[in-house]
């Protein structure tokens, strides 16, 4: 079995989508800010979603992928490229890295920039939390930590076991939404609080009640580390 078989047989996943074609640029750049945001990943394009192989033009695509990497993309993706061929026709691979430059946005159905993220074979928009985070990540923001009785009692509901959606966050917090990003970007940076999306949206819940115990007890000196790995 040829190796652009093996990929084929996976089918879509975290890291693998199909493209029978590309006829929109700007739909493809919500693919590839997805997975540049996210893991990385491989696109097969000239592949159906059942796994079936169509063909394609590898030329003509790979100008499409081109025009949607660097010019609906924001800042532009990096990519690479590699012509298979399987069943006498041909299939483009294109290999997005995880990027060092995210967040990456391209603009959406109402003609808004818009991030967005890869969870298993399905591309989602990215909450402004989550922005926040790649932004930490990448040192380009950063927030101070405050407690008080308000956040103490927050932090509770997560150790009961509870998961809490952005607005239960501030409204739990006392805190307005910008206050509420910061906290929840911070605490996902540390390790603290993991995030995941549900049938009405992006929930926070508790990932590390040591760490959490930690940060009650220590304070943040003992986390700052974690801001510049």
């Amino acid at each position: 079995m040829s190796y652009v078989i093996q990929m084929i047989a996976e089918g879509e996943h975290q890291k693998q989508d199909f493209k029978m074609r590309v006829e929109d640029a700007g739909k493809i750049a919500r693919t590839l800010c997805a997975f540049a945001n996210t893991d990385g990943g491989r696109l097969l394009i000239g592949v159906k979603d059942n796994g079936s192989i169509a063909g394609v033009r590898a030329d003509e695509e790979f100008h499409m992928i081109q025009a949607a990497a660097e010019m609906q993309c924001k800042p532009p993706i990096l990519f690479d490229v590699q012509i298979w061929k399987a069943e006498m026709k041909t299939i483009l691979e294109v290999q997005i890295p995880r990027s060092a430059s995210r967040p990456h946005f391209c603009k959406d159905e109402k003609d808004q920039l818009q991030a967005y993220l890869r969870r298993e074979d399905r591309i989602h928009r990215a909450s402004p939390v989550l922005v926040k985070v790649w932004q930490y990540e990448m040192r380009l923001d950063r927030s101070e930590f405050r407690y008080d009785q308000h956040i103490g009692k927050l932090f509770s509901a997560w150790r009961s076991g509870r998961a809490l959606s952005f607005r239960h966050v501030a409204r739990m917090g006392r805190l307005d939404f910008d206050a509420a990003e910061d906290l929840l970007c911070l605490l996902i940076v540390w390790g603290i609080v993991g995030w995941e999306y549900g049938p009405k949206g992006w929930i926070y819940s508790l990932n590390d009640g040591d760490a959490l115990d930690q940060l009650e007890s220590s304070g943040v000196d003992a986390f700052r580390w974690k801001d510049h790995r």
